[in-house]
């Protein structure tokens, strides 16, 4: 089993890489560059969480940056505001289906615990894979802060992943928590996600 994990530079996605290759499956990381709405330590801090996933492992796991700050100006310019945060996940999710694709993947791994961000309600969830047609693994889901930490910590990804200069500045005041499918797709055809994802999955560099 060969799957391709959404890497941020946060606690969560580098633990549920780690635990689904513990579950035997090959793991592809990939890393949605989010520049200029990041700054530059947030890639730096990411190919640091992959070389420590890589000794926790043991796995190669070969890192992948994509754009994603062309997608996040389309994004704004045509969508809802508060839409901002789930229509990424879905540029996100389809970048991971079309670059995993390529490479033999047959699955996407992303950190998502329910309701822990505005991003992870089960309705917002339903939104972002609609239409999706690939497997998205979740191994955090019913997973609280506490536990989730207290992996990070024991596999060494914790202290990278606190450090400074993390998050993201396109990120609604008010995100939607409750969105509707609806919206979600006269939005995404607006936009058309799966170009922007296209173009993001044909520019992706292996790291």
């Amino acid at each position: 089993m060969k799957l391709i994990a959404l890497i941020s530079s946060g606690i969560d996605s580098p633990v549920a890489a780690y635990r689904m290759a513990m579950r035997g499956a090959e793991i592809v990381l990939l890393h949605m560059d989010n520049r200029p709405y990041a700054d530059d330590a947030s890639s730096e801090d990411a190919k640091a969480l992959a070389e420590q996933l890589r000794k926790a492992t043991g796995q190669e796991m070969p890192l992948y940056f994509a754009p994603h700050g062309p997608s996040q100006d389309a994004i704004a310019h045509g969508c809802d505001h508060p839409y901002q945060c789930v229509m990424c996940k879905r540029v996100m999710q389809r970048t991971a289906r079309e670059l995993g694709r390529r490479l033999g993947c047959s699955g996407i791994v992303m950190g998502d615990s329910l309701g822990q961000v505005a991003s992870q309600t089960l309705r917002n969830i339903r939104s972002e894979n609609l239409g999706l047609d690939f497997p998205v693994v979740r191994p955090l889901i019913g997973m609280d802060k506490i536990e989730i930490e207290a992996i990070a910590k024991e596999i060494g990804t914790y202290d990278i992943s606190i450090r400074p200069g993390h998050g993201c500045s396109i990120v609604p005041m008010k995100p939607i928590t409750e969105a509707n499918p609806e919206k979600v797709l006269a939005f995404g055809e607006k936009v058309d996600v799966d170009a922007l994802a296209a173009r993001a999955a044909d520019a992706a560099t292996l790291v």
